[in-house]
């Protein structure tokens, strides 16, 4: 099997090739490859690359981010979580090719507090948001064979994340004003791949359940519960912390504005994932535990 995996140096990529490596072989572009086109902003260049390398599957763990930047770089956020995706995925019809997609809760509006399920009214808040769902949407009317992962909340022990940041400025800090009202999942970077890589498995000989899925971890906080945990756990391990988790004040979205907006509910309902590949999705509380023990020994 022939794996070409795009956008390998973010925190989902870095991962991926550990994961999809016992698989097959796994060719692995960022953007800045020089043998072939890692590059989501050139089009033709991404098509002649999988012509050239005519994979088996194609797994996309590149995408434009900047969820603020967006609002004012709407045609580069197109273009790469939107236009990109739809080459890909016609490249990968024409081939007979799998294309692994990853997109997120911002395609939601974020209303009430019940868990979003797959089938759920699509309504994004941003920019950011309407792109990724744009390029769920061109792969979806490709017709290739595909897999879209929805997630949230992404980390991973490599790079910045929420966690990093929580714990560097409670070194910092006598206090902290944290977010309360914005709801979801902590998902690690590493549960992200190991479930790619399981559900590729699968899909060797139960091809009937490509589609649109959502992954994160078990369970529910807010962005005040997370970084609680982690200050709770990092100070239970000798981090010498100038924050207590008493010190850290709850406030609501409004407290902190930003050019787009973010869901209030990133609930995501993972039931179909679940009964489909026979998984059981363990609580976010796990992996950040084995994430903060991993950049605490360093």
């Amino acid at each position: 099997m022939k794996i070409l995996l795009l956008g390998k140096n973010g925190q989902l990529g870095w991962e991926l090739q550990r994961s999809l490596a016992p698989l097959g072989e796994v060719i692995a572009l960022q953007r800045t490859s020089q043998d072939y086109c890692g590059d989501l902003t050139n089009l033709q260049g991404l098509a002649t690359t999988i012509q050239q390398i005519a994979p088996d599957i194609i797994v996309n763990a590149a995408a434009y981010t900047a969820v603020d930047k967006a609002e004012s770089e709407a045609e580069l956020a197109q273009l790469i979580n939107a236009d990109a995706p739809a080459i890909l995925a016609q490249q990968a019809k024409l081939i007979g090719a799998w294309l692994i997609h990853y997109s997120t809760d911002y395609v939601f509006d974020g209303s009430g507090t019940t868990p979003w399920q797959e089938s759920d009214t699509s309504s994004p808040l941003s920019v950011y948001g309407a792109s990724k769902l744009a390029g769920e949407q061109a792969i979806q009317d490709s017709g290739c064979q595909h897999l879209i992962f929805r997630t949230s909340w992404v980390y991973a022990t490599r790079g910045n994340n929420f966690a990093k940041t929580m714990l560097r400025l409670a070194r910092e800090r006598d206090n902290l004003s944290v977010i309360n009202d914005q709801i979801g999942a902590p998902t690690g970077a590493d549960l992200l791949a190991d479930v790619t890589a399981h559900v590729i498995r699968t899909l060797q000989t139960a091809p009937e359940l490509a589609g649109l899925y959502h992954l994160v971890a078990s369970g529910e906080t807010s962005w005040h519960g997370f970084s609680s945990f982690v200050i709770d756990y990092a100070q239970k391990q000798g981090d010498n912390l100038k924050t207590t988790v008493e010190a850290i004040a709850a406030v609501p979205t409004s407290a902190f504005p930003t050019t787009a907006k973010r869901p209030n509910n990133s609930r995501l309902n993972t039931d179909k994932l679940q009964t489909n590949f026979a998984l059981t999705l363990p609580d976010w509380q796990s992996g950040v535990t084995r994430m903060l023990t991993e950049i605490l020994e360093k």
